[in-house]
């Protein structure tokens, strides 16, 4: 193996320190450097990182560790002002800790302080791509691709670094010259870029100085590959410390969090993302045959999605993707010819496969574990108990998660999740459960992703629990709460999280604002959640005995105060109040209490009567009273008889249709005499009459399932057709539209088979 460059230092340190520049997650580097330090044998190790990380190096040896994971700095106080600094297996910096932690050397952290990266407020944590120049400097590799010819660094960089022979020369020397011929004739920097870069290796060569100075003999620096030229040829101590004078400092906290191999790409800390993380990973850990085991993991991910995929597939496929690599002239297939021949042999040329295989192995959503020991605020500690004990592990990857909530681990888990959202811990997302409206049931898919431990840090200020900060977080959401619906969606959340505690201050404030607030609306909008929360507390035992007292109170207003509001409205408002009250009147046959449902459709009936109600509100009205039972079939049809009449106006009478068949057609399946009013209405329009409430009725019947216009269509056609045609396919039933005539063969063909030979069909 040739040495890695060494220095370009003073004589009495020459053979001292070595610098091996890498790629922030090569496997090719991490390979090489592994190999590389296995040589060197040093007895000190400096990494490119925030020096606070020193004291957590060791937890990078507990048992339980397990990349894809990253260092997290910041503020405490104001989590938001944070940086990550990620690690997977297959990053350079990982194996140089894994290396000093199995020889028992020391690790250093030799990057600028976090405490300096994080004293401004600004700061992110976060470095972007931005110009041409700053290519340069966060991916110089991709830079020396371009230069070398290649229009993708990926596939450069594998032919140049991973796909390197056992054996053949570690890359550190030629990388060291590359960077120093960069640097060289690299565009300047912005002032405050160039200023940034300056500082983090001034601080470098400080602790290197430091290091030396402690009497270390053979030095091992791994940093990025940039940085190495600045690290070879060191200035005075004094330089350096003009360089760094005048910094500012911030009081930084700093843990070991779990991160994912697609958040890889999350340009922070170590800046160079990578696109295939699965990929890269595969080939860090799979020496032999990679290609063939790469394609036959891919087999396995596509048969288990219902895709026949034979082994017949892998061994084609693996024969195109060496022919591919051999006709562009690559040592072995890289990723784009393993795609190719995934796409063209496994998926038989289908993209959506490929998506898949995508998703789940070339990014490969593998999330990293950290130790129980590591620093956690006590909120996290107890999140973390709370997952063991239900049995829920935090994935990477979407996971559904159907709950039974009469089942106590099931109802455990549901209220873990509804207090993490209300602390903002957007852990699980609430699902629809199609065509059920029981409250026994929840569905929820759950992601954990890495910022969501910021998010718990964040929320450590309102509790040392995940109970109580949600207690406490609710608790104050009521005092803030800006308008009535925040607080009654707020007294949903507090009941299906089971926070009994919180009730009392939230229900206060629902009844504080219900009595002060006097726009009806805010009170229709309040009263769906109030109502469902009444539900929920049923179901969960939970003493809802005031929250009714405030509902029953909000029937009586809106009762008394919706009638004036429906006037002078123009169609957005008439469209948002409709919308209230479909909600209410839901809300009302939810709460099942006849009470407050005799009064609500006695307020309807009464303001349907009126002559100056809009069309589309109106016709709403008359449905609403006929489903509810409080109009009969005849007493509906005499409404629409006179809405439609002679010299309503067209456009009245196309938002009275509209509002009375929102929701479904199947109305006038059933009803020939609604059908016929709107058929002659229609018939009696003149052209230019029809052309302008057109729209409006296509809407209105647009929103039909297909089979309900099918069978107004059917209706309509046997309305005007000859009722004494005496064709027997006319008593066929509605929804039968086959072709009996092309279908006469085949009945022959079974009649025969059945013995059936000579009846009819």
């Amino acid at each position: 193996m040739t040495t890695p460059t060494t220095s370009r230092l003073s004589a009495d340190q020459a053979g001292a320190v070595t610098v091996l520049g890498v790629r922030h997650h090569g496997p090719g580097t991490a390979r090489a450097l592994r190999a590389a330090l296995a040589d060197l044998r040093p007895d000190v190790v400096l990494i490119e990182g925030p020096p606070e990380a020193d004291a957590l190096v060791p937890l990078a040896a507990d048992p339980e560790m397990e990349p894809p994971v990253a260092l997290l700095a910041y503020v405490p106080g104001e989590p938001n002002r944070s940086a990550f600094w990620p690690f997977a297996s297959f990053s350079p910096e990982w194996q140089a800790i894994q290396y000093a932690l199995n020889a028992g050397i020391p690790v250093r952290f030799c990057d600028l302080p976090a405490a300096n990266v994080l004293a401004t407020p600004r700061h992110t944590g976060r470095r972007r791509r931005g110009s041409a120049e700053a290519g340069v400097r966060i991916d110089p590799l991709g830079w020396l691709a371009e230069t070398a010819g290649y229009d993708d660094a990926e596939r450069w960089w594998d032919d140049v670094i991973e796909h390197r022979r056992d054996g053949e020369p570690a890359p550190f020397a030629a990388i060291a010259e590359a960077m120093t011929a960069l640097r060289e004739h690299a565009p300047a920097q912005p002032a405050g870029e160039q200023e940034e870069e300056a500082r983090r290796e001034a601080y470098m060569r400080t602790v290197l100085r430091r290091t030396l100075a402690d009497g270390y003999t053979r030095i091992a620096v791994v940093c990025g590959a940039w940085h190495v030229p600045a690290l070879l040829d060191l200035p005075t101590a004094a330089a350096d410390n003009r360089v760094l004078k005048g910094r500012t400092k911030t009081k930084v906290a700093m843990t070991w969090v779990p991160w994912t191999h697609s958040r890889l790409a999350y340009w922070s800390g170590y800046g160079a993302g990578v696109e295939s993380p699965g990929w890269y990973h595969h080939l860090f850990e799979t020496t032999d045959r990679p290609i063939e085991r790469w394609l036959t993991e891919t087999a396995r991910i596509l048969r288990d999605n219902g895709l026949p995929v034979s082994s017949a597939h892998v061994i084609e496929g693996v024969r195109l993707a060496e022919t591919l690599a051999s006709l562009r002239g690559r040592p072995l297939p890289g990723l784009a010819e393993v795609t190719e021949a995934t796409r063209a042999v496994l998926c038989e040329g289908a993209d959506l496969p490929v998506e898949l295989v995508q998703r789940k192995l070339v990014v490969g959503e593998r999330l990293g574990q950290v130790p129980a020991a590591t620093p956690m605020v006590p909120l996290q500690q107890d999140l973390r108990a709370a997952q063991r004990r239900l049995r829920l592990k935090p994935e990477a990857l979407d996971r559904d998660l159907d709950l039974d909530l009469r089942k106590p681990t099931d109802l455990e888990r549901s209220r873990l999740l509804h207090r993490l959202r209300l602390l903002d811990v957007e852990w699980g997302e609430p699902g629809e459960i199609a065509g059920s409206r029981g409250t026994f049931h929840e569905l929820w898919t759950l992601a954990w992703r890495p910022e969501l431990d910021l998010a718990l840090i964040e929320a450590s200020m309102w509790g040392n629990t995940v109970a109580d900060a949600a207690i406490a977080r609710a608790t104050a959401n009521a005092r803030d709460a800006a308008s009535l619906s925040e607080l009654s969606t707020l007294t949903e959340h507090c009941l299906l999280a089971d926070l009994p505690d919180a009730l009392p201050a939230v229900l206060a404030a629902v009844g504080e604002r219900a009595a002060l607030d006097g726009d009806v609306t805010h009170l229709m909008a309040a009263l769906p959640a109030l109502v469902r929360s009444v539900r929920y507390g049923d179901v969960r035992g939970t003493d809802v005995g005031s929250l009714r007292a405030v509902i029953a109170e909000i029937v009586v207003r809106m009762c008394v105060d919706l009638p004036p509001a429906i006037s002078a409205l123009d169609e957005d408002a008439e469209r948002e109040l409709l919308d209230h009250i479909e909600a209410v009147h839901s809300a009302v046959n939810l709460l099942a209490d006849r009470e407050h449902r005799q009064r609500w459709e006695t307020t309807l009936a009464s303001i349907a009567t009126r002559d100056d109600l809009p069309g589309l509100i109106e016709g709403r009205l008359v449905r609403l009273l006929l489903d509810a039972e409080r109009l009969d079939a005849d007493a509906a049809g005499v409404r629409m008889a006179r809405a439609v009449s002679v010299g309503a106006a067209p456009a009245h009478v196309a938002a009275w249709v509209e509002g009375f068949l929102s929701g479904g057609g199947l109305l006038l399946v059933h009803d020939d005499r609604l059908l016929h009013l709107i058929d002659a209405w229609l018939a009696d329009l003149p052209a230019d009459t029809f052309d302008d409430v057109l729209p409006l009725l296509r809407r209105t019947f647009g929103t039909f399932d297909a089979p309900e216009r099918r069978a107004i269509g059917d209706r309509m056609r046997r309305h005007t057709s000859d009722p004494h045609a005496g064709d027997q396919r006319a008593n066929r039933p509605e929804d039968d539209d086959l072709d009996h005539a092309r279908a006469e063969p085949a009945v022959r063909a079974v009649a025969a088979i059945l013995g059936l030979t000579g009846r009819q069909p």
